[in-house]
């Protein structure tokens, strides 16, 4: 197992190179001058040229490369040219926000579609198979941000007034705050320090800073602004999900060990539970490695609709302002995020079927 990890990750390294590469080069053929992008259409010849000496657009391309690289090997991302700031901290502060999001779309798409695939299954061929399927079908079907809008109109101004009023937008509600988890338990950090940044960065999830500092107030305010947006991004994986968990199930429910099972008297709920899911979990655990990653580097229109400070709605802003160092930096750390679930996958399949070994 662990040789098979080594292997894999010695693989990915060929492969994130080729991200880093690609991603590098893309970035500076999209057209426009970072000056005008970032300074305006009226600065001037002589500004743009002290713009473009400052930041090195001005060597050749290759050098600016290997600058990069350099630059990465140390363990920086560098400086963002709009912000002024280094990218690591605006990483810091914008990641947190993707992964709460993206962690709490596949929790809900996950439990609820497994459980629609399994009802659809069991109930083959009958009217709540078919409903389920079309649920399915108009949940692929529906745009994010179409999803997204609907849902804040219906939560937040249908609903004013009730108790199952919505926040629209945000994280948390203006004047509602937490201490970071760190400075509630008393510790002692060099600021800037390797160490600190570590810990900043899981403080600003801001649902699990408040689970362990206990600060329930400030826990209940975060879930109800997180519940609209991680149900319009859960629609469509949940769909999926669904759709492929009834597929798998169909397929093991007709075979002979299921039957041995239900001739020995077993309940429904029994042999699904103990015989058939179990073997049909690995084309569902797939697709769940892969809409992870999706979540992740997906939640742009999400994070737009509902004013979440995320890293997609970040990236976009990024690519039209022409930020080169954060473009890179968030592609970069999405695609380790992405080869790294994909690991998690592969090496959980083992678990999941004793008949598939890790050479």
């Amino acid at each position: 197992m662990l040789g098979y990890a080594a292997r894999r990750l010695l693989i990915s390294i060929p492969v994130l190179f080729g991200i880093l590469l690609v991603t590098f080069f893309l970035a500076r053929l999209i057209p426009g001058d970072p000056c005008k992008s970032m300074l305006g259409e009226k600065a001037s010849a002589a500004t743009c040229a002290a713009f473009t000496t400052r930041f090195g657009f001005d060597q050749p391309i290759t050098t600016q490369f290997g600058i990069y690289m350099a630059t990465l090997a140390q363990g920086d991302f560098g400086e963002s040219i709009r912000f002024s700031r280094p990218v690591s901290q605006i990483l810091i502060e914008r990641f947190p926000m993707t992964i709460e999001l993206a962690l709490g779309a596949l929790v809900l798409a996950t439990v609820a579609g497994v459980g629609l695939g399994i009802l659809s299954a069991r109930k083959h061929n009958t009217a709540t198979d078919v409903a389920t399927m079309i649920g399915a079908n108009i949940g692929i079907s529906m745009p994010v941000f179409w999803l997204g809008l609907m849902l804040a109109y219906l939560f937040a101004l249908i609903l004013k007034d009730t108790p199952f009023w919505l926040p629209p937008s945000g994280r948390v509600s203006a004047g509602v705050g937490s201490v970071p988890f760190y400075v509630v338990w008393g510790w002692q950090l060099e600021a800037g320090s390797l160490w600190q940044k570590f810990l900043e960065f899981f403080a600003n999830m801001y649902i699990f800073n408040a689970l362990i500092t206990a600060n329930w107030s400030f826990f209940w305010d975060a879930v109800r602004h997180l519940i609209l947006p991680t149900i319009a991004l859960a629609t469509i994986p949940m769909a999926i999900i669904a759709r492929m968990t009834r597929s798998a199930l169909l397929d093991v429910l007709g075979r002979d060990y299921v039957r041995t099972a239900r001739a020995k008297g077993l309940l429904e709920p029994k042999v699904v539970r103990k015989h058939a899911l179990p073997n049909a979990l690995l084309p569902v655990v797939t697709i769940l490695g892969l809409q992870l990653g999706t979540l992740l580097s997906g939640a742009v229109l999400t994070e737009t609709v509902f004013g979440l400070s995320g890293v997609g709605r970040m990236l976009v802003e990024a690519i039209y302002a022409r930020d080169y160092p954060i473009i890179q930096a968030f592609t970069v750390v999405i695609a380790v995020a992405y080869m790294v679930i994909n690991l998690i996958v592969d090496l959980s399949y083992s678990y999941l079927d004793p008949r598939i070994r890790q050479g």
